[in-house]
């Protein structure tokens, strides 16, 4: 299976796991609405394509990307349904939305009256927004708000609106998730004569806490690859990551007393200790940030890493592990025996979140579909 791979740094894919985390979420969502899958950033460095293809097996016929080339990739893959480009396209590139059959998210007054100024029935879906600041018209001025998704409605072929819930990972800022339902719902009351096909606003998060009388789609992003929205989050039992991410040991010598390892001479051996090199590095999105603190797993046990991250390699100490040898498989994120380590054990350790872990790993490393 692997024969065909360059077994260097590599992620195996199981797409049984990501099935099974889509159906378990789809029972456990507040809201019985359509899943709307997001795929963008590759599908969380997964895989749009691949990812793509097998939940559209399952009937998903609605996405979420975050550019035209990424929408435009989905097509030219064969995939149908609803593609919803998120976030902005230049001018110059709206024609491939009308010709992928693409819908353009509006992010604003002026960019809509840009889109408008093509002359062409774009198809489109406002984004609104309830108190993140990021993008989509001001909520809280009701009549402006009306006004544009009228106008939108009017001058383009304008199916839907939504809203995102920025903290409904968050358990202590109920009160502000509620909130921008209220907002949200209040905007949607005000057009609701309009009869638009698709309104929205709940996410991986949202789905799984919350519940709204107007969403008829679930934006399902990080919980279908089996990671959490937050560290301290609880997902419903039998959700897993989706992804692990291996490498091989390339060469083991013994080191001593007194020298030291890597780059910038960083780590100092105190004692006699075995030392393995891993041929990963940070040009495949390794962090760098695991110098010296980071560590994989082999034969169900923990090897430290020690020296600084290369850019193609870095260094473990296997002293403990005297059954590691040359060409073992390490996992960098997955498990080994009962040792388990996920991209989100590694963002804590960071001090980030998942989604940057996974995202980050670069093209350069396959994804091999299991």
């Amino acid at each position: 299976m692997k024969s065909n791979i360059l077994k260097r740094s590599w992620v195996e894919v199981s797409i049984s796991t990501l099935l099974r985390n889509i159906h378990i979420y789809s029972g456990s969502i507040q809201n019985k609405s359509s899943i709307m899958a997001v795929v963008k950033a590759d599908a969380y460095g997964h895989g749009a394509v691949n990812i793509g293809r097998e939940i559209q097996k399952l009937g998903i016929n609605n996405y979420a990307v975050s550019n035209v080339l990424e929408a435009v990739e989905l097509r030219e893959a064969g995939i149908e349904g609803q593609i919803l480009i998120l976030g902005y396209t230049p001018r110059e590139n709206l024609d491939m939305v009308i010709n992928y059959d693409i819908t353009q998210a509006l992010l604003s007054v002026e960019y809509t009256n840009d889109v408008i100024a093509t002359g062409k029935n774009i198809k489109c879906q406002y984004a609104i927004d309830t108190g993140m600041n990021r993008i989509g018209l001001n909520a809280d001025d009701i009549v402006v708000t009306e006004k544009a998704v009228r106008l939108a409605a009017e001058k383009l072929n304008l199916t839907g609106i939504f809203t995102h819930l920025c903290v409904a990972d968050n358990p202590s800022e109920n009160k502000f998730t509620k909130l921008q339902q209220k907002k949200f719902e209040a905007v949607v009351e005000s057009v609701a004569d309009l009869q638009l096909p698709y309104i929205h606003s709940l996410n991986s998060a949202g789905g799984l806490w919350y519940h709204d009388g107007y969403s008829n789609l679930n934006r399902l992003g990080i919980v279908m690859y089996g990671l959490k929205p937050d560290y301290l989050n609880f997902l419903p039992e039998g959700i897993e990551p989706v992804m692990e991410w291996k490498s091989i040991i390339t060469m083991i010598k013994e080191v001593y007393h007194g020298e030291t390892i890597g780059y910038g001479r960083s780590y100092e051996v105190q004692k006699k200790m075995r030392l393995a090199t891993i041929s990963t590095g940070y040009a495949d999105g390794y962090n760098r940030g695991l110098s010296n603190k980071g560590y994989v797993l082999l034969y169900g046990k923990k090897a430290p890493i020690v020296g600084r991250i290369c850019m193609d390699q870095f260094m473990v100490d296997v002293t403990d592990i005297p059954e590691a040898k040359m060409y073992d498989e390490v996992v960098l994120i997955g498990k080994s025996g009962d040792e388990v380590f996920t991209a989100d054990d590694m963002a804590q350790m960071l001090g980030t979140i998942g989604y940057e872990i996974v995202c980050g790993i670069s093209k350069r490393v396959p994804r091999l579909y299991i």
